[in-house]
């Protein structure tokens, strides 16, 4: 073990050879924590973070335990038990397959509300690294991914049973691997289809991300050949792990060859919500299921397609000569198209209208929102009837017991007080912030330049604002396909999280994008000034020569 002063920070007048010959004789140990020394005073803003976001976490897992549940966590831990018609699921269950069934092999729930932490803030790191890769300073960076390390909303996601945090992951996966490099190598696109491909399966609005990242592939791509085989092979990969949990559910679910079967249901609720049925010309046997403007407001497009009081749920016509009830599916289908062709305008301001929430300066829910409390952390166990309830078979504590153990369900009050006031009183990110990087992301995509000759001046910076600009668009398309694709059927804030994965970041490479084309048109415009001169001096000579006799 060398002694303190061979180990001792180098000053400033020491030689480079000095320098050498004090780590040369330093252990290894002194080595990796001099580096680690090193690595946290480069980057103390995003180790602060870190630190911050572990803290909250850890009072998140011990607040709740063993994990918080939602209305629909069941169907993700029990989905897969087809036999049994009160844990079956028609949601697509990507989520079980790629986390729960395997975890729940050798741990239980609680672990699965570890791994969820644990891979938030795995996120923000590869993120934070992405950012740097890409020539956003340091202090930028970090400030980009604090929203995902102290997000109080992001944190209640990971404490719960829901696919949510794996699918911002599988997105951040796909979005670092296509942005790893300034051009994305063929096997990286193959990891990036496959990871993106795979998001479907977890959360439908995924299929959405094929159509940002296949721009950016054949953007960033050189030659048409390249172009062709880059976005062959990234929608190859994107479609073989939704074809083939598609050929899952048909074959060992029974569930059909679909991702899920709840689309069409959405789908007349958005109409519903939007439809105005005085002027709606519908078949007789529709009627029942447009509702009152009154109705309408109250339930909102959640309450349209799942509340006991929908239309939709009430509308029970008999087949008179059969004896049976006749299935409206069908009609509430047929009924969703009339309004899209009648009345697209109104379903179009509807939508509008829930895509701007996100950008509001306070989380608060509007009439016919799907409660924002569902996302809140509480100082009780929360409890959904009657799908979650305290006592009987459907308590939280029985499912605990169905799904390998863990205990029964219990709060630390404590910690939980801490949480929801923290949660309350500021601890999310403001709709303003969102705002500002969705702005300055596309303000950076309108930083592209053609790509000058190979050798031309200055041609190495206007490939790298071009890579700058080509992803600005891949994130920030990414973020406004998943959020938009989510608030095309219904808003709700849980499906505002992958905002915190995109927008922020894109907001930080697109000031990035803008600041270097702003210097670089500044030095253009400086070096042109200052040759006009020298070419003005010489056209007076030369126009004084030609005017001797």
């Amino acid at each position: 073990m060398t002694n303190r002063t061979e180990i001792a920070a180098p000053s400033a007048s020491r030689e480079p050879a000095d320098v050498g010959a004090v780590v040369e004789t330093g252990s290894r140990l002194d080595r990796v924590l001099w580096a680690v020394t090193g690595t946290l005073r480069q980057h103390w803003l995003l180790g602060l973070l870190l630190a911050a976001g572990l803290v909250l976490r850890a009072v998140a897992q011990v607040g709740y335990e063993p994990a918080l549940l939602f209305i629909d966590s069941k169907k993700y831990i029990f989905g897969t038990d087809f036999t049994s018609t009160d844990w079956g699921s028609f949601d697509p269950l990507g989520y079980s397959l790629l986390v729960l069934r395997p975890v729940l092999e050798f741990a239980d729930l609680a672990f699965v509300a570890l791994v969820q932490h644990v891979l938030g803030m795995a996120m923000a790191v590869a993120l934070y690294v992405l950012m740097l890769r890409r020539g956003v300073a340091r202090w930028l960076a970090a400030l980009a991914v604090a929203p995902v390390l102290l997000d109080a909303y992001q944190l209640n996601a990971e404490q719960t049973i829901m696919p949510d945090v794996l699918f911002e992951l599988l997105l951040v996966a796909g979005i670092v691997l296509l942005l790893w490099q300034r051009r994305p190598a063929l096997g990286l696109i193959v990891l990036a289809g496959l990871a993106l491909g795979a998001s479907a399966p977890v959360r439908q609005v995924g299929e959405v991300l094929i159509v940002p990242a296949l721009i950016y592939v054949l953007a960033a791509s050189r030659g048409w050949r390249t172009r062709l085989l880059n976005g062959a092979v990234l929608t190859f990969c994107f479609v073989l792990p939704v074809v083939g949990y598609m050929g899952y559910s048909a074959v060992v679910l029974h569930y059909g060859f679909e991702l899920s079967n709840m689309g069409d249901a959405y789908l007349y609720g958005r109409t519903a919500h939007a439809a105005d049925c005085a002027t709606l010309k519908i078949p007789a046997d529709e009627r029942p299921l447009c509702p009152s403007p009154s109705v309408a407001a109250s339930l909102g497009v959640d309450g349209l397609v799942n509340n006991a009081d929908a239309p939709r749920v009430l509308y029970q016509p008999v087949n008179i000569q059969l004896g049976v009830l006749v299935d409206t599916l069908p009609l509430q289908k047929q009924f969703a198209y009339s309004v899209l062709k009648q009345q697209p305008l109104r379903v179009a301001g509807d939508i509008a209208k829930d895509s701007v929430k996100i950008f509001a300066l306070t989380r608060n829910t509007q009439q016919g929102d799907t409660p924002i409390s569902r996302w809140q952390f509480q100082t009780s166990y929360p409890y959904f009837k009657p799908g979650i309830t305290h006592y009987g078979p459907n308590s939280a504590s029985n499912v605990f017991a169905r799904a390998g153990g863990g205990g029964y369900a219990r709060v630390n009050l404590t910690a939980a007080t801490a949480l929801r006031d923290y949660q309350l009183d500021g601890g999310y990110t403001p709709g303003p912030v969102f705002l500002v990087g969705l702005l300055v992301g596309l303000a950076g995509i309108f930083t592209y330049r053609r790509r000058r000759a190979s050798g031309a001046p200055g041609a190495h910076g206007s490939a790298e604002s071009q890579g700058l600009a080509l992803a600005c668009l891949l994130i920030t398309g990414s973020g406004v396909a998943v959020l938009f694709g989510a608030d095309l059927y219904e808003f709700s804030w849980r499906y505002q999280l992958p905002a915190l994965i995109t927008l922020p970041i894109a907001g930080a490479l697109g000031a990035t994008a803008v600041v270097r084309y702003v210097r670089a048109r500044r030095v253009s415009t400086g070096a042109h000034a200052v040759r006009r001169p020298a070419l003005g001096t010489g056209e007076l000579a030369t126009a004084g020569s030609e005017q001797v006799p």
